[in-house]
Protein backbone atom coordinates (compact mmCIF):
# COMPACT_ATOMS: atom_id res chain seq x y z
CA UNK A 1 0.00 0.00 0.00
CA UNK A 2 1.76 3.30 -0.92
CA UNK A 3 1.96 6.05 1.69
CA UNK A 4 -0.26 8.42 2.47
CA UNK A 5 -0.07 11.58 0.82
CA UNK A 6 1.48 10.21 -2.45
CA UNK A 7 -1.73 10.38 -4.22
CA UNK A 8 -3.37 13.22 -2.81
CA UNK A 9 -3.02 16.96 -5.01
CA UNK A 10 -1.43 19.26 -2.23
CA UNK A 11 -2.36 22.74 -4.27
CA UNK A 12 -5.90 20.92 -4.84
CA UNK A 13 -6.55 20.35 -0.80
CA UNK A 14 -4.87 23.32 0.38
CA UNK A 15 -6.66 25.53 -2.42
CA UNK A 16 -10.17 23.64 -1.24
CA UNK A 17 -9.23 24.17 2.44
CA UNK A 18 -8.36 27.82 2.27
CA UNK A 19 -11.64 29.00 0.36
CA UNK A 20 -13.57 26.88 3.21
CA UNK A 21 -11.99 28.44 5.79
CA UNK A 22 -12.16 32.16 4.55
CA UNK A 23 -15.92 31.41 4.54
CA UNK A 24 -16.67 30.58 8.38
CA UNK A 25 -17.22 32.96 11.13
CA UNK A 26 -15.74 32.64 13.91
CA UNK A 27 -12.87 29.92 15.34
CA UNK A 28 -14.48 27.27 16.52
CA UNK A 29 -15.81 27.21 12.88
CA UNK A 30 -12.47 27.41 11.22
CA UNK A 31 -11.38 24.49 13.58
CA UNK A 32 -14.12 22.46 13.09
CA UNK A 33 -13.52 22.47 9.19
CA UNK A 34 -9.81 21.50 9.15
CA UNK A 35 -10.42 18.26 11.15
CA UNK A 36 -13.80 17.71 9.32
CA UNK A 37 -11.91 17.84 5.80
CA UNK A 38 -9.03 15.95 7.26
CA UNK A 39 -11.03 13.42 8.37
CA UNK A 40 -12.85 12.67 4.90
CA UNK A 41 -9.44 11.43 4.06
CA UNK A 42 -9.99 8.20 2.98
CA UNK A 43 -6.57 6.52 5.25
CA UNK A 44 -7.32 9.10 8.05
CA UNK A 45 -8.88 7.46 10.88
CA UNK A 46 -8.68 10.90 13.93
CA UNK A 47 -8.22 14.29 13.11
CA UNK A 48 -7.78 16.37 16.24
CA UNK A 49 -6.44 20.13 17.18
CA UNK A 50 -5.37 21.18 20.80
CA UNK A 51 -4.97 24.60 21.66
CA UNK A 52 -2.46 25.86 24.42
CA UNK A 53 -4.57 27.69 27.16
CA UNK A 54 -4.69 27.93 30.68
CA UNK A 55 -4.85 25.66 33.22
CA UNK A 56 -6.49 24.36 36.53
CA UNK A 57 -8.47 22.46 34.79
CA UNK A 58 -6.82 18.93 36.65
CA UNK A 59 -9.73 17.32 37.53
CA UNK A 60 -10.16 16.83 34.06
CA UNK A 61 -6.71 15.87 32.73
CA UNK A 62 -5.81 12.30 32.36
CA UNK A 63 -2.15 12.38 33.42
CA UNK A 64 -1.91 15.19 36.62
CA UNK A 65 0.45 13.34 38.27
CA UNK A 66 3.17 13.72 35.76
CA UNK A 67 1.84 17.72 34.83
CA UNK A 68 5.04 20.07 35.50
CA UNK A 69 2.89 23.44 34.78
CA UNK A 70 -0.45 23.76 35.88
CA UNK A 71 -0.53 27.41 34.45
CA UNK A 72 -1.12 25.98 31.36
CA UNK A 73 -1.98 23.10 29.32
CA UNK A 74 -3.65 21.75 25.70
CA UNK A 75 -7.01 21.70 25.49
CA UNK A 76 -9.07 19.74 22.92
CA UNK A 77 -11.14 21.87 20.83
CA UNK A 78 -11.90 19.81 17.59
CA UNK A 79 -11.75 16.63 16.41
CA UNK A 80 -12.89 14.06 13.96
CA UNK A 81 -13.24 10.54 12.32
CA UNK A 82 -14.75 7.08 11.92
CA UNK A 83 -14.79 3.34 13.33
CA UNK A 84 -13.84 0.69 11.19
CA UNK A 85 -16.96 -0.06 12.91
CA UNK A 86 -19.81 1.76 10.87
CA UNK A 87 -22.65 1.57 13.54
CA UNK A 88 -19.90 3.70 16.20
CA UNK A 89 -21.00 7.13 16.65
CA UNK A 90 -18.22 9.42 15.43
CA UNK A 91 -15.20 10.75 16.97
CA UNK A 92 -16.35 14.35 17.33
CA UNK A 93 -16.56 14.59 21.38
CA UNK A 94 -14.42 17.10 23.06
CA UNK A 95 -14.76 15.52 26.60
CA UNK A 96 -13.35 12.24 26.51
CA UNK A 97 -9.79 10.97 28.24
CA UNK A 98 -7.68 13.05 26.41
CA UNK A 99 -9.44 15.78 26.27
CA UNK A 100 -6.71 17.70 28.41
CA UNK A 101 -2.92 17.01 27.50
CA UNK A 102 -0.16 18.37 30.07
CA UNK A 103 3.16 20.63 28.10
CA UNK A 104 5.56 18.09 27.44
CA UNK A 105 4.00 14.37 28.35
CA UNK A 106 3.80 12.18 25.60
CA UNK A 107 4.03 12.70 22.11
CA UNK A 108 1.23 15.60 21.63
CA UNK A 109 2.83 17.50 24.77
CA UNK A 110 6.37 16.99 23.45
CA UNK A 111 4.95 18.62 20.46
CA UNK A 112 3.39 22.07 22.18
CA UNK A 113 6.50 22.01 24.52
CA UNK A 114 9.46 21.88 21.93
CA UNK A 115 7.80 23.17 18.52
CA UNK A 116 9.00 20.56 16.80
CA UNK A 117 6.93 17.89 14.63
CA UNK A 118 6.56 14.09 16.28
CA UNK A 119 5.63 11.56 14.06
CA UNK A 120 5.59 7.90 13.93
CA UNK A 121 5.73 6.26 10.66
CA UNK A 122 4.71 2.76 11.46
CA UNK A 123 3.20 1.65 14.42
CA UNK A 124 4.71 -1.73 13.53
CA UNK A 125 7.97 -0.79 13.60
CA UNK A 126 7.49 1.68 16.99
CA UNK A 127 5.26 0.49 19.65
CA UNK A 128 6.80 2.51 22.67
CA UNK A 129 4.18 5.39 21.96
CA UNK A 130 0.98 3.68 21.83
CA UNK A 131 -1.19 4.73 25.22
CA UNK A 132 -4.19 2.32 23.66
CA UNK A 133 -2.76 -0.82 21.94
CA UNK A 134 -6.00 -2.26 22.08
CA UNK A 135 -7.23 1.33 20.24
CA UNK A 136 -5.01 0.64 17.31
CA UNK A 137 -5.04 -2.78 16.93
CA UNK A 138 -9.07 -2.45 16.38
CA UNK A 139 -8.81 0.36 14.78
CA UNK A 140 -5.95 -0.65 12.38
CA UNK A 141 -4.19 2.16 13.30
CA UNK A 142 -0.48 2.41 11.65
CA UNK A 143 0.86 5.99 12.11
CA UNK A 144 0.83 9.17 13.98
CA UNK A 145 2.02 13.04 13.31
CA UNK A 146 1.91 15.56 15.25
CA UNK A 147 2.89 19.05 13.93
CA UNK A 148 2.57 22.11 15.92
CA UNK A 149 0.55 25.66 15.34
CA UNK A 150 3.57 28.00 14.94
CA UNK A 151 2.52 31.42 14.37
CA UNK A 152 5.10 34.13 14.17
CA UNK A 153 7.56 32.17 16.69
CA UNK A 154 4.27 31.26 18.98
CA UNK A 155 3.43 27.85 19.70
CA UNK A 156 -0.45 27.95 19.58
CA UNK A 157 -1.04 24.10 19.70
CA UNK A 158 -1.23 21.14 18.25
CA UNK A 159 -2.95 19.54 15.17
CA UNK A 160 -2.39 15.67 14.68
CA UNK A 161 -3.25 12.87 12.80
CA UNK A 162 -3.89 9.14 13.47
CA UNK A 163 -3.80 6.79 10.04
CA UNK A 164 -4.81 3.94 8.59
CA UNK A 165 -1.52 3.60 6.40
CA UNK A 166 2.27 3.93 6.65
CA UNK A 167 3.16 7.22 6.62
CA UNK A 168 5.75 9.38 4.10
CA UNK A 169 7.62 12.30 3.71
CA UNK A 170 5.18 13.75 1.49
CA UNK A 171 2.61 13.46 3.90
CA UNK A 172 4.64 15.19 6.78
CA UNK A 173 5.49 17.71 4.67
CA UNK A 174 1.67 18.18 3.06
CA UNK A 175 0.30 18.29 7.04
CA UNK A 176 3.26 20.97 7.40
CA UNK A 177 1.80 23.54 5.24
CA UNK A 178 -1.78 23.07 6.08
CA UNK A 179 -0.38 23.28 10.21
CA UNK A 180 1.04 26.58 9.02
CA UNK A 181 -2.29 27.75 7.15
CA UNK A 182 -4.18 26.79 10.67
CA UNK A 183 -2.16 28.69 12.44
CA UNK A 184 -2.33 31.58 10.44
CA UNK A 185 -5.74 31.55 10.50
CA UNK A 186 -5.98 30.44 14.25
CA UNK A 187 -4.04 33.97 14.32
CA UNK A 188 -6.42 36.31 12.55
CA UNK A 189 -9.65 34.43 14.14
CA UNK A 190 -7.81 35.93 17.39
CA UNK A 191 -7.25 38.94 16.28
CA UNK A 192 -10.57 39.27 14.78
CA UNK A 193 -12.36 38.40 18.47
CA UNK A 194 -9.89 40.79 20.19
CA UNK A 195 -11.18 43.44 17.90
CA UNK A 196 -15.22 42.75 18.27
CA UNK A 197 -14.17 41.97 21.77
CA UNK A 198 -12.80 44.88 22.39
CA UNK A 199 -15.73 46.82 19.71
CA UNK A 200 -18.53 45.49 22.63
CA UNK A 201 -16.70 46.16 25.67
CA UNK A 202 -16.63 50.09 23.98
CA UNK A 203 -20.17 50.26 23.09
CA UNK A 204 -21.04 48.09 26.75
CA UNK A 205 -18.70 51.02 28.39
CA UNK A 206 -20.39 54.07 26.17
CA UNK A 207 -23.74 52.58 27.07
CA UNK A 208 -22.73 52.18 31.36
CA UNK A 209 -21.03 55.93 31.05
CA UNK A 210 -24.49 57.21 29.45
CA UNK A 211 -26.33 55.76 32.35
CA UNK A 212 -23.65 57.41 35.02
CA UNK A 213 -23.90 60.42 33.43
CA UNK A 214 -27.75 60.20 33.90
CA UNK A 215 -27.74 59.21 37.22
CA UNK A 216 -24.94 62.12 38.34
CA UNK A 217 -27.80 64.08 38.16
CA UNK A 218 -26.96 67.52 39.38
CA UNK A 219 -23.24 67.65 41.20
CA UNK A 220 -20.66 66.11 39.52
CA UNK A 221 -17.26 67.26 41.66
CA UNK A 222 -16.95 67.29 45.84
CA UNK A 223 -17.59 70.54 46.94
CA UNK A 224 -16.34 71.76 50.45
CA UNK A 225 -13.82 73.98 52.18
CA UNK A 226 -14.38 72.15 55.66
CA UNK A 227 -11.60 69.98 57.81
CA UNK A 228 -13.87 66.95 57.19
CA UNK A 229 -13.53 66.86 53.70
CA UNK A 230 -9.93 68.32 53.53
CA UNK A 231 -9.11 64.97 55.54
CA UNK A 232 -11.57 63.36 52.48
CA UNK A 233 -9.04 64.70 49.85
CA UNK A 234 -5.90 63.39 51.52
CA UNK A 235 -6.80 60.39 51.79
CA UNK A 236 -7.57 59.96 48.11
CA UNK A 237 -4.61 61.43 47.30
CA UNK A 238 -2.70 59.06 49.18
CA UNK A 239 -4.62 55.70 48.20
CA UNK A 240 -5.70 56.91 44.00
CA UNK A 241 -2.55 56.33 42.61
CA UNK A 242 -2.31 52.42 43.91
CA UNK A 243 -4.33 49.66 42.81
CA UNK A 244 -4.97 49.06 46.78
CA UNK A 245 -9.12 48.11 47.63
CA UNK A 246 -11.09 50.78 49.21
CA UNK A 247 -14.14 50.69 51.73
CA UNK A 248 -16.17 53.85 51.24
CA UNK A 249 -17.91 54.17 54.54
CA UNK A 250 -20.95 56.68 55.70
CA UNK A 251 -24.80 57.22 55.71
CA UNK A 252 -27.12 57.13 52.52
CA UNK A 253 -26.79 60.64 50.73
CA UNK A 254 -23.52 61.76 51.63
CA UNK A 255 -21.54 61.10 48.08
CA UNK A 256 -19.80 58.06 48.80
CA UNK A 257 -19.74 57.60 44.72
CA UNK A 258 -18.14 60.93 44.10
CA UNK A 259 -15.12 59.74 46.07
CA UNK A 260 -15.07 56.60 44.34
CA UNK A 261 -15.04 58.76 41.10
CA UNK A 262 -12.30 60.92 42.33
CA UNK A 263 -10.16 58.06 43.24
CA UNK A 264 -10.65 56.53 40.12
CA UNK A 265 -10.10 60.44 38.18
CA UNK A 266 -6.75 60.17 39.74
CA UNK A 267 -5.80 56.99 39.43
CA UNK A 268 -3.26 55.34 36.32
CA UNK A 269 -6.50 53.56 35.33
CA UNK A 270 -8.96 56.60 34.65
CA UNK A 271 -8.37 56.19 31.39
CA UNK A 272 -10.81 52.87 31.47
CA UNK A 273 -14.03 53.06 32.64
CA UNK A 274 -15.95 53.01 36.14
CA UNK A 275 -18.50 50.45 36.14
CA UNK A 276 -20.85 50.93 39.20
CA UNK A 277 -23.09 47.80 39.99
CA UNK A 278 -25.38 48.83 42.78
CA UNK A 279 -25.88 45.69 44.79
CA UNK A 280 -28.72 46.18 46.46
CA UNK A 281 -30.91 46.44 43.36
CA UNK A 282 -29.46 43.16 41.73
CA UNK A 283 -32.31 40.06 42.30
CA UNK A 284 -30.97 37.22 44.02
CA UNK A 285 -31.01 34.74 41.24
CA UNK A 286 -28.85 36.75 38.86
CA UNK A 287 -25.88 38.03 40.88
CA UNK A 288 -23.48 35.57 39.03
CA UNK A 289 -24.59 36.78 35.79
CA UNK A 290 -24.24 40.27 36.58
CA UNK A 291 -21.06 39.95 38.06
CA UNK A 292 -19.75 37.68 36.02
CA UNK A 293 -21.11 37.30 32.63
CA UNK A 294 -23.42 34.25 31.32
CA UNK A 295 -23.23 32.14 27.91
CA UNK A 296 -25.08 31.56 25.45
CA UNK A 297 -27.69 28.84 26.39
CA UNK A 298 -26.23 28.56 29.85
CA UNK A 299 -30.10 28.65 31.25
CA UNK A 300 -33.79 29.48 29.91
CA UNK A 301 -33.47 32.89 28.41
CA UNK A 302 -30.33 33.36 27.76
CA UNK A 303 -30.29 33.77 24.36
CA UNK A 304 -26.62 35.38 23.72
CA UNK A 305 -23.86 35.27 25.55
CA UNK A 306 -23.37 38.44 28.01
CA UNK A 307 -20.35 40.40 29.47
CA UNK A 308 -20.54 40.59 33.34
CA UNK A 309 -19.74 43.93 35.12
CA UNK A 310 -16.13 42.45 35.93
CA UNK A 311 -15.81 41.49 32.18
CA UNK A 312 -16.61 44.96 31.47
CA UNK A 313 -14.42 47.06 34.10
CA UNK A 314 -11.30 45.37 32.66
CA UNK A 315 -8.23 47.30 32.78
CA UNK A 316 -10.67 49.88 34.95
CA UNK A 317 -11.86 50.25 38.25
CA UNK A 318 -15.40 48.29 39.48
CA UNK A 319 -17.52 50.36 42.49
CA UNK A 320 -19.55 48.11 44.27
CA UNK A 321 -21.84 49.89 45.50
CA UNK A 322 -24.39 48.50 48.95
CA UNK A 323 -22.32 45.83 49.02
CA UNK A 324 -23.19 44.68 52.22
CA UNK A 325 -26.29 44.07 50.28
CA UNK A 326 -24.67 40.79 49.01
CA UNK A 327 -26.29 37.66 49.78
CA UNK A 328 -24.08 35.18 52.52
CA UNK A 329 -24.21 32.64 50.19
CA UNK A 330 -22.61 34.72 47.14
CA UNK A 331 -19.98 36.34 48.85
CA UNK A 332 -17.33 33.31 48.22
CA UNK A 333 -17.96 33.99 45.15
CA UNK A 334 -16.90 37.68 44.78
CA UNK A 335 -14.06 36.38 47.16
CA UNK A 336 -12.59 34.07 45.14
CA UNK A 337 -12.23 36.71 42.44
CA UNK A 338 -10.43 39.20 44.50
CA UNK A 339 -8.35 36.48 45.57
CA UNK A 340 -7.49 34.91 42.30
CA UNK A 341 -7.93 37.76 39.91
CA UNK A 342 -10.03 34.96 37.60
CA UNK A 343 -13.72 33.99 36.90
CA UNK A 344 -15.17 31.78 34.14
CA UNK A 345 -19.10 33.27 32.94
CA UNK A 346 -21.61 30.78 33.81
CA UNK A 347 -21.88 27.75 31.41
CA UNK A 348 -18.68 28.26 30.19
CA UNK A 349 -15.49 26.41 31.11
CA UNK A 350 -13.19 29.07 30.41
CA UNK A 351 -11.23 31.00 32.96
CA UNK A 352 -10.58 34.47 32.49
CA UNK A 353 -8.40 37.41 34.02
CA UNK A 354 -10.19 40.15 35.83
CA UNK A 355 -7.90 43.32 35.99
CA UNK A 356 -9.94 44.89 37.86
CA UNK A 357 -9.53 47.81 40.91
CA UNK A 358 -12.53 47.39 43.00
CA UNK A 359 -13.73 49.67 45.36
CA UNK A 360 -16.73 49.28 47.53
CA UNK A 361 -18.96 51.17 49.51
CA UNK A 362 -21.84 50.74 51.88
CA UNK A 363 -23.73 52.43 54.59
CA UNK A 364 -23.99 49.53 57.07
CA UNK A 365 -21.54 49.32 59.70
CA UNK A 366 -20.03 45.74 58.24
CA UNK A 367 -17.83 45.15 61.03
CA UNK A 368 -21.47 44.41 62.93
CA UNK A 369 -22.45 42.44 59.94
CA UNK A 370 -19.37 40.85 60.67
CA UNK A 371 -19.91 39.85 64.36
CA UNK A 372 -23.82 39.19 63.51
CA UNK A 373 -22.92 36.59 60.56
CA UNK A 374 -24.15 38.42 58.27
CA UNK A 375 -21.24 39.36 56.33
CA UNK A 376 -18.08 36.86 55.77
CA UNK A 377 -15.13 38.19 57.62
CA UNK A 378 -12.30 37.28 54.84
CA UNK A 379 -13.84 39.05 52.56
CA UNK A 380 -14.63 42.33 54.89
CA UNK A 381 -10.97 42.23 55.28
CA UNK A 382 -10.28 41.95 51.87
CA UNK A 383 -12.35 44.90 51.06
CA UNK A 384 -10.97 47.25 53.94
CA UNK A 385 -7.92 47.79 53.00
CA UNK A 386 -8.07 51.37 52.78
CA UNK A 387 -11.18 52.75 54.70
CA UNK A 388 -12.32 56.20 54.41
CA UNK A 389 -15.54 57.19 55.94
CA UNK A 390 -17.35 60.13 54.00
CA UNK A 391 -19.00 62.35 56.82
CA UNK A 392 -22.64 63.39 57.14
CA UNK A 393 -23.55 66.74 56.37
CA UNK A 394 -24.51 68.24 59.87
CA UNK A 395 -20.73 66.96 60.87
CA UNK A 396 -19.79 69.54 57.88
CA UNK A 397 -22.15 72.56 58.19
CA UNK A 398 -19.01 74.72 56.83
CA UNK A 399 -19.95 73.16 53.78
CA UNK A 400 -23.52 74.24 53.37
CA UNK A 401 -23.48 77.36 51.97
CA UNK A 402 -21.20 76.20 48.95
CA UNK A 403 -23.00 73.28 47.98
CA UNK A 404 -26.17 75.30 48.82
CA UNK A 405 -25.20 78.01 46.21
CA UNK A 406 -23.89 75.45 43.28
CA UNK A 407 -27.40 73.43 43.66
CA UNK A 408 -29.28 77.14 43.15
CA UNK A 409 -27.36 77.62 40.25
CA UNK A 410 -27.78 74.00 38.64
CA UNK A 411 -31.33 74.26 39.28
CA UNK A 412 -31.97 77.59 37.93
CA UNK A 413 -30.31 76.97 34.33
CA UNK A 414 -31.86 73.23 34.40
CA UNK A 415 -35.34 74.37 35.19
CA UNK A 416 -35.06 77.58 33.38
CA UNK A 417 -36.09 79.79 36.63
CA UNK A 418 -34.51 83.35 37.44
CA UNK A 419 -33.72 83.12 40.70
CA UNK A 420 -32.38 85.94 43.19
CA UNK A 421 -30.21 83.61 45.00
CA UNK A 422 -29.87 82.77 48.53
CA UNK A 423 -30.33 84.92 51.45
CA UNK A 424 -28.41 84.77 54.40
CA UNK A 425 -31.35 83.90 55.86
CA UNK A 426 -31.61 80.45 53.75
CA UNK A 427 -27.97 79.73 54.47
CA UNK A 428 -28.82 80.14 58.41
CA UNK A 429 -31.88 78.15 57.99
CA UNK A 430 -29.88 75.19 55.75
CA UNK A 431 -27.11 75.21 58.32
CA UNK A 432 -29.37 74.81 61.61
CA UNK A 433 -31.05 71.88 60.01
CA UNK A 434 -30.01 68.23 60.89
CA UNK A 435 -30.32 66.71 56.92
CA UNK A 436 -30.84 63.09 58.12
CA UNK A 437 -30.78 62.42 53.88
CA UNK A 438 -27.23 64.61 54.04
CA UNK A 439 -26.15 66.17 50.53
CA UNK A 440 -28.94 64.14 48.65
CA UNK A 441 -31.62 66.01 51.08
CA UNK A 442 -30.30 68.89 50.43
CA UNK A 443 -30.29 69.36 46.72
CA UNK A 444 -33.73 68.04 46.70
CA UNK A 445 -34.57 71.15 48.97
CA UNK A 446 -33.03 73.58 46.86
CA UNK A 447 -34.53 72.00 43.52
CA UNK A 448 -37.95 72.28 44.88
CA UNK A 449 -36.93 75.49 46.10
CA UNK A 450 -36.52 76.67 42.59
CA UNK A 451 -39.41 75.13 41.59
CA UNK A 452 -41.57 77.06 43.84
CA UNK A 453 -39.69 80.53 43.67
CA UNK A 454 -41.68 83.73 42.77
CA UNK A 455 -40.40 86.89 41.78
CA UNK A 456 -37.17 85.39 41.83
CA UNK A 457 -37.31 84.89 45.54
CA UNK A 458 -35.83 81.60 47.20
CA UNK A 459 -38.54 80.35 50.14
CA UNK A 460 -37.44 77.27 51.79
CA UNK A 461 -40.20 74.63 53.41
CA UNK A 462 -37.70 73.35 56.27
CA UNK A 463 -38.95 71.51 59.61
CA UNK A 464 -38.46 73.06 62.76
CA UNK A 465 -34.38 72.51 63.15
CA UNK A 466 -35.21 70.46 66.51
CA UNK A 467 -37.74 68.48 64.48
CA UNK A 468 -35.54 66.95 63.18
CA UNK A 469 -33.39 65.75 65.90
CA UNK A 470 -34.27 62.66 68.07
CA UNK A 471 -36.35 63.91 70.90
CA UNK A 472 -35.05 63.10 75.15
CA UNK A 473 -37.07 61.32 76.61
CA UNK A 474 -38.84 63.10 79.81
CA UNK A 475 -39.00 61.16 83.05
CA UNK A 476 -42.19 62.06 84.99
CA UNK A 477 -43.30 61.19 88.02
CA UNK A 478 -46.42 58.60 86.97
CA UNK A 479 -47.67 58.82 90.97
CA UNK A 480 -48.15 62.55 90.34
CA UNK A 481 -52.21 63.61 89.38
CA UNK A 482 -52.63 64.95 86.05
CA UNK A 483 -54.67 67.76 85.38
CA UNK A 484 -57.26 67.70 83.06
CA UNK A 485 -57.96 70.66 80.62
CA UNK A 486 -61.30 71.10 78.43
CA UNK A 487 -61.57 71.73 74.64
CA UNK A 488 -62.49 75.07 75.32
CA UNK A 489 -59.49 75.91 77.35
CA UNK A 490 -56.74 73.93 74.87
CA UNK A 491 -58.61 75.80 71.85
CA UNK A 492 -57.59 79.32 74.31
CA UNK A 493 -54.72 78.38 75.69
CA UNK A 494 -53.35 77.41 71.38
CA UNK A 495 -54.26 80.83 70.86
CA UNK A 496 -53.11 82.74 73.23
CA UNK A 497 -49.79 80.66 72.02
CA UNK A 498 -49.67 81.60 68.58
CA UNK A 499 -50.10 85.11 69.21
CA UNK A 500 -47.67 85.58 72.10
CA UNK A 501 -45.20 84.15 69.16
CA UNK A 502 -46.43 86.71 66.46
CA UNK A 503 -45.88 89.36 69.17
CA UNK A 504 -43.02 88.32 70.01
CA UNK A 505 -41.40 88.19 66.18
CA UNK A 506 -43.52 91.02 65.22
CA UNK A 507 -45.61 89.28 63.12
CA UNK A 508 -42.86 87.49 61.22
CA UNK A 509 -44.37 84.21 60.33
CA UNK A 510 -41.40 82.86 57.60
CA UNK A 511 -37.86 83.15 58.11
CA UNK A 512 -35.25 82.35 60.69
CA UNK A 513 -36.17 84.18 63.81
CA UNK A 514 -40.06 83.85 62.28
CA UNK A 515 -42.96 82.58 64.32
CA UNK A 516 -43.27 79.41 62.88
CA UNK A 517 -39.54 78.54 63.35
CA UNK A 518 -40.66 80.00 66.99
CA UNK A 519 -43.46 77.50 67.43
CA UNK A 520 -41.77 74.51 65.84
CA UNK A 521 -44.42 74.21 62.86
CA UNK A 522 -44.16 74.87 58.97
CA UNK A 523 -45.24 78.45 58.04
CA UNK A 524 -47.95 77.29 55.65
CA UNK A 525 -49.15 75.56 58.70
CA UNK A 526 -48.87 78.28 61.08
CA UNK A 527 -50.69 80.84 58.59
CA UNK A 528 -53.86 78.14 58.20
CA UNK A 529 -54.18 78.53 61.67
CA UNK A 530 -54.02 82.50 61.77
CA UNK A 531 -56.77 82.42 59.58
CA UNK A 532 -58.92 79.86 61.82
CA UNK A 533 -58.63 81.63 64.67
CA UNK A 534 -59.08 85.02 63.72
CA UNK A 535 -56.13 86.21 64.05
CA UNK A 536 -54.93 89.72 62.65
CA UNK A 537 -52.23 92.44 63.30
CA UNK A 538 -55.47 95.50 63.41
CA UNK A 539 -57.57 93.41 65.95
CA UNK A 540 -54.40 93.48 68.30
Amino acid sequence: MPALGERMSVSDVLKDLLLEIGQQGSLDAVLRVVVERLADEEHIALARIWLIRAGGVCARCPLPEVCQDQARCLHLVASAGRSVSGDAPPWDRLDGDFSRFPMGVRKVGKVAATGQCVAVLDVQEDTTWIARPEWTQRERIRGFVGQPLVFKGEILGVLAIFTRSPLGQRCLDWLRMIADLVAASLANARAFEEIQSLRRQLELENAYLREEVCDARAFGEIVGQSPALRAITQQIELVAPTDASVLILGESGTGKELVAQEIHRRSRRHERAMVRVNCASVPREIYESEFFGHAKGAFTGAVRDRAGRFELAHGGTLLLDEVGEIPLELQSKLLRVLQEGTYERIGEERTRAADVRVIAATNRDLKAEVEAGRFRQDLYYRLNVFPIEVPPLRKRTEDIPLLAELFCEQASRRFHRACKGLSQGNIMALQAYDWPGNVRELLNVIERAVITARGGAIRLDLPHPQASRPRKAVHTDTSAATAVVTDAEMKRRDRENVLAALQQTNWQVHGPGGAAELLGMRPTTLASRIKRMGLSRSAE
